[in-house]
């Protein structure tokens, strides 16, 4: 055998004797001079020096080896040198003598061709940083002596070849940044050469293969970025070797292995954003010569332990996004190698420890998103080399450090929604490589530091939510790099500095919210890079800026509710870039004519000004419109025809115009229409049988037009009707029974002030949920359907000014309703106060009816005397008891409370020591409320009304608690009225208020889902008591988280009754603004009217703020960017767990009906009653819908 081999060896040589010499290296040149000229031009001026045939050794990037001057190509190296082209055209069969291929970081494309296994003597194959695509051929397992593999950073799909395992030579197989798919082959355990193995960046699945322990060789193993999962095999723990391990960004879960402690050489360790559970093992603390230690985004638990302070080389530690508690461990001051520090998003609790100021290496410190509190430690300010410092989202209190400011390479600062409090300290302003500065959400006071405008590298300052004050600094228009500017929500006066007009590089400018007076400088029309401008509720005056949306950038214009005159600026007429556009409340004059070319245009609310000309039918040009309000105007002409092509549109209200013409039938066309208002206007014509095909309309009003005809039959198919108003028109014929369809019907139906006949069909009485019904100044006659008897959740119906007769249907509504509603009809009896008795015989026997009415008022007189002996004989009982009770030693105090007042004042003085502050419990605008413990034992809640305050909220306040029983309102015991002073006495609860259990950590972490649910019940019912069901409704005026109280079972009770007000039906209730900011509905900045309304609002902000764990305030105004709607895991308190399933249902049942609520529009908003139906009915669905990621959509007036 040996002797067939040296014989065939013999052949071989002699076979390559006879080759011409040069003959190889000449055909090897012709190839590789063919694959040039299939480059583009750019790729052959690279190759230029690819010219002369017999010397391709001398060639840009070509190496050649050989003896016996029969040299060879052994190297191609031309990597980042832009070439674009394939591998195809290129002949490998003539570059069999390659031992090296380098085309890394070029532009080739194409697939990589089968021809490349005949590379045998192949070592490295470097073809990363290009854009190959197709599958990794499988004549790649045939270059057995490649020893480095990296196709990285391509576009190559399929799965790896599990013939890979047979190059067993490899020592670096980097496969990464790819579209691999399938699982890792188990072969790869063959490759025991192996030193780095990279697949990260792909899409591989399956589990790690255990048998990658057999690669005792290995140094780095990256399987990052796939979608693995399964456990993390206990094998890795014998990779003795490995430096760098790299398995985050996948879907592996269970424990850490603690054998990983083995790993003594380990450097690095990736294992974030997986979803491992548990604790953190104190084993880590043994890989000693770690420096980069990634655990982000799991679900771990429980403490940071110490144990992991002894790898003191850490550079790096990310321990963010978990469920992490307890407090920061002051052990963390060893690590003094620490560069990036990030345990932001956990749960973590307690102070900020003194201690982490020995890190004077670190540039990046994230605490953000935990549950820290107490003051920020002076300590931060002597960490120089810190360059971002993300402290936000906690509990943090107190003033922000002077000497922050020698944190001169800082280029981050965010401490947004914490409890700081003071100024801004001036020195900030040394902070001149400052790019991002974020101090939003606290309660900073005073002015804001002029020494700002040295930041002149700064992109962002965001201040919004404080109590800031005094003017805007001219200053800031230094900031020549500024591109967000958010001064919203503050206390700021003055008017807007012209400096600001510097700002070229502004895209959002928000100053919301404030007391700024004058006018709006010209120079913010200038700003071509705008994209966000928001004014609104200010007292702004003159003249939108000539120049608006004149660089096409504005996509965002919000200056409603100030004073505003003048035109609309022509470059804003034609602005193609807006998609939100808010202008309402102003006095704006103008011809909106050309108004309607905007593409992007999403919303639009240009309601209550002065404004005037046509609706235009470019509007149709608006396909992304959602809402369009433009009432309250002087609008003329007719609606276009091609409104009707806006298929988006779901709310349109241009009532109070003077449109005139018919309703465009085509309306019938915008299906998602949910609000259609066209009250108000000249409308003539009948009503478009089209209506109907509006199938998502809720809110229908025609009201106060001159329709004629009768009322369609196809309203039949808008099923989801909430409320339909076509009174004041003309309308004729009879009432379609069509309307008793509408079952949804809830908030009104008014056809009154019309000329419509016949009888009410009795269809109408299958309208359960309906409460209110106006039916008057008709001709309708007949008698009303006793099937309205079964309209249980009617609160009002008018039908005077009829032709109505015959008996009132038998319910409590009507046997309570005023005469008023059935005045002016023919011949109407019944229950009704006012209306004559059906049973009473018509005819002229005069001396029967009188018997009749004699024996009643005996029977009455009879009754009344009954009574009276009855309630005199309970008093001298009850006086009696009380003597005796007085002599007994275990007196409690209100027993006796009518008897003997200046006894009772006297212990209530004795009990507070004279009111001192050690026994007050809280304070607010009328009053301070003192915790009060008599000799008795008894516990109360004293409330001592500021004198300086006249009389009316102390009797207001004992005006509304007298004549209200309820589990949810605060119990009034007595009060006291005396020239020493006045206060009320209550019951006392124990937790104090909500506002205050929200605050802290622990008693907020106590409101689990549960309690929280429960709470939001009580105060609805609370509610709907005072707006239902008492003697007439008491609207409170003031529902804020301080102002619901809660007991050791967290009973909640509605307190503070200073602002209540008894509704008079009959009258327009116009009364001062009152309340508290951030829960006053929107309509009190433009109207003195209260309502319930006004409760309904500041229940939903209540209720979002008990979720969320805060005022929501800032959050709903941030919405304008997200398109208006969020999911329901947004709204939840990160200081809780997420909820199961079940809970999260009923959330966000809750959290939908909180949104309607603070709907702008009062009509729009729920009734009390209507909340509380909805929460009691509150259940989990049939579906298995992920609750805590669908999407809730906000009310358009916080965006």
């Amino acid at each position: 055998m040996l002797a067939v081999m040296a014989t065939m060896m013999m052949m071989m040589a002699t076979a390559a004797a006879l080759v011409p010499e040069g003959a190889v290296l000449a055909g090897q040149a012709r190839a590789l001079l063919v694959w040039k000229a299939s480059l583009d031009d750019q790729s052959q001026h690279t190759l230029l020096s690819w010219e002369n045939m017999s010397a391709p050794c001398s060639w840009r990037g070509i190496t050649c080896t050989g003896q016996h001057r029969r040299p060879v190509i052994s190297g191609i190296s031309l990597q980042g040198m832009r070439l674009r082209g394939a591998l195809g055209p290129l002949d490998f069969s003539a570059l069999a003598t390659l031992t090296r291929l380098d085309l890394s970081h070029n532009h080739l494309s194409g697939s990589i061709p089968a021809g490349i296994e005949a590379l045998g003597e192949l070592r490295a194959l470097l073809l990363q940083g290009n854009q190959i695509r197709g599958s990794i051929p499988l004549g790649l397992a045939n270059l057995t002596k490649l020893r480095s593999l990296m196709l990285n950073e391509n576009e190559l799909s399929g799965g790896i070849p599990r013939h890979i395992g047979n190059m067993s030579n490899l020592v670096n197989l980097t496969l990464s940044v790819n579209h691999l798919v399938g699982q890792i082959p188990f072969e790869i355990g063959h490759l025991k050469h192996l030193v780095t193995l990279d697949f990260s960046n792909n899409n591989l699945s399956g589990s790690i293969p255990s048998n990658i322990c057999d690669l005792t060789k290995l140094a780095t193993l990256y399987l990052d970025a796939n979608q693995l999962f399964g456990h993390i095999p206990r094998e890795l723990g014998h990779l003795v070797n490995l430096k760098d391990l790299g398995l985050s960004r996948n879907k592996l879960i269970g424990s850490i292995p603690n054998n990983l402690r083995n790993l003594t050489k380990l450097t690095a360790l990736y294992f974030g954003q997986n979803e491992l559970p548990g604790q953190i093992p104190q084993d880590l603390g043994y890989l000693v010569n770690l420096k980069v230690l990634d655990l982000c985004q799991n679900t771990f638990s429980g403490s940071i332990p110490i144990n992991l302070f002894n790898s003191t080389k850490l550079t790096i530690l990310s321990l963010w996004g978990n469920r992490l508690s307890g407090q920061i461990p002051q052990e963390l001051s060893q690590l003094v190698n620490l560069e990036e520090l990030e345990l932001n998003t956990n749960t973590l609790s307690g102070s900020i420890p003194i201690t982490i100021g020995n890190l004077t290496k670190l540039t990046r410190l994230y605490l953000f998103q935990n549950q820290l509190s107490g003051q920020i430690p002076r300590v931060l300010g002597y960490m120089m080399n810190l360059k971002e410092l993300a402290l936000y989202e906690n509990t943090l209190s107190g003033n922000i450090p002077r000497n922050l400011c020698n944190l001169t390479k800082l280029t981050v600062l965010i401490l947004s929604r914490n409890r700081l409090s003071g100024q801004i300290p001036q020195e900030l302003g040394y902070l001149v490589n400052l790019n991002d500065m974020d101090l939003t959400f606290n309660t900073l006071s005073g002015p804001i530091p002029v020494t700002i405008g040295n930041l002149t590298k700064l992109n962002i300052l965001s201040l919004f939510m404080n109590q800031l004050s005094g003017r805007i600094p001219r200053e800031l228009g230094y900031l020549v790099n500024l591109e967000e500017l958010d001064l919203n929500i503050n206390k700021l006066s003055g008017s807007i500095p012209n400096s600001l007009r510097s700002l070229t590089k502004l895209t959002k400018l928000c100053l919301a919210q404030n007391q700024l007076s004058g006018s709006i400088p010209q120079g913010i029309g200038k700003l071509t890079s705008l994209v966000q401008l928001q004014l609104p509720f200010n007292n702004l005056s003159g003249s939108l800026p000539s120049g608006l949306c004149a660089g096409g950038q504005l996509q965002f214009l919000i200056v409603n509710d100030n004073n505003l005159v003048g035109p609309l600026p022509s470059s804003l007429l034609s602005c193609t870039s807006l998609v939100r556009i808010r202008l309402e409340r102003n006095y704006l004059e103008g011809d909106i004519t050309e108004m309607g070319a905007h593409p992007n245009l999403v919303y639009i609310d240009i309601s209550s000004n002065k404004l005037f000309g046509k609706l235009s039918h470019r509007w149709a040009e608006c396909y992304n419109l959602t809402v369009l309000r433009a009432s309250k105007n002087n609008i003329t002409g007719v609606i276009p025809s091609s409104i009707g092509k806006l298929s988006w549109l779901g709310i349109l209200d241009v009532s109070s115009n003077k449109l005139e013409g018919q309703i465009p039938p085509e309306i019938g066309n915008i299906t998602m229409l949910f609000s259609l208002s066209l009250f108000g206007n000249l409308l003539q014509g009948n009503m478009p049988a089209e209506i109907g095909s509006l199938k998502n309309v809720e809110y229908l009003d025609l009201s106060s037009n001159n329709l004629t005809g009768q009322i369609p039959g196809s309203i039949q198919h808008c099923l989801k009707l909430h409320s339909l108003k076509l009174s004041h028109n003309h309308f004729n014929g009879i009432i379609p029974n069509e309307l008793g369809m509408l079952v949804n019907l809830q908030d009104m139906l008014d056809l009154s002030e019309n000329s419509i006949d016949g009888a009410i069909p009795s269809q109408l009485g299958g309208l359960t949920m309906l409460e209110a019904l106006n039916l008057s100044h008709n001709a309708l006659n007949g008698s009303i359907p006793p099937s309205f008897q079964s309209m249980n959740s009617l609160l009002y119906m008018e039908m005077s000014y009829n032709k109505l007769e015959g008996s009132v249907p038998h319910t409590r509504l009507f046997e309570e309703a005023p005469i008023k509603w059935f005045k002016h009809n023919k011949k109407l009896c019944g229950v009704v106060r006012g209306l004559p008795p059906c049973d009473l015989p018509q005819s002229s026997e005069q001396g029967k009816n009188s018997g009749a009415i004699l024996l009643s008022i005996i029977a009455a007189i009879a009754s009344f005397m009954f009574v009276i002996a009855l309630v005199t004989w309970q008093c001298k009982k009850k006086k009696t008891k009380t003597a005796v009770i007085d002599k007994s030693q275990q007196t409690k105090m209100f027993t006796i409370w009518n008897f003997d007042g200046e006894d009772v004042y006297k212990k209530i003085v004795d009990a507070t020591n004279n009111f001192s502050n050690a026994h007050c419990i809280g304070s607010g605008g009328n009053g301070s409320v003192y915790r009060v413990q008599l000799p008795t034992g008894e516990l109360f809640a004293v409330k001592k009304i500021h004198m300086m305050e006249d009389n009316e909220q102390f009797n207001r306040e004992i005006q509304a608690l007298m004549y209200i029983r309820h589990r949810n309102i605060a119990k009034l015991f007595g009060y006291c009225s005396a020239t020493q002073g006045r206060f009320l006495v209550y019951e006392y609860m124990d937790r104090g208020s909500l506002s205050a259990s929200l605050k802290g950590t622990e008693t907020a972490v106590e409101l689990d889902w549960p309690k929280r649910l429960n709470i939001v019940c009580d105060v609805a019912h609370a509610l709907s008591y005072m707006h239902h069901d008492c003697f007439a409704p008491i609207v409170h005026r003031d529902i804020t988280s301080n102002n619901v109280l809660l007991d050791l079972e967290f009973r909640v009770c509605i307190s503070d009754f200073g602002l209540a007000k008894i509704l008079d039906v009959d009258a327009s209730n116009c009364t001062s603004l009152a309340g508290t900011k951030g829960y006053l509905a929107p309509e009190l900045a433009y109207t003195t009217r209260v309502t319930e309304k006004c409760d309904v609002y500041s229940f939903g902000i209540l209720v979002l703020e008990l979720f969320m764990g805060h005022h929501p305030g800032d959050f709903l105004l941030s919405m304008g960017n997200n398109k208006n709607s969020t999911s329901i895991e947004k709204f939840l308190d990160t200081r809780l767990p997420l909820p199961e399933a079940e809970v999260a249902t009923k959330i966000f049942q809750v959290v939908a009906i909180a949104v309607r609520c603070i709907e702008p529009d009062p009509s729009h908003r729920p009734t009390m009653q209507q909340v509380t139906k909805v929460l009691s009915a509150a259940e989990r669905p049939a579906n298995n819908l992920d609750y805590l990621h669908t999407s809730i959509v906000i009310p358009a007036c916080w965006s």
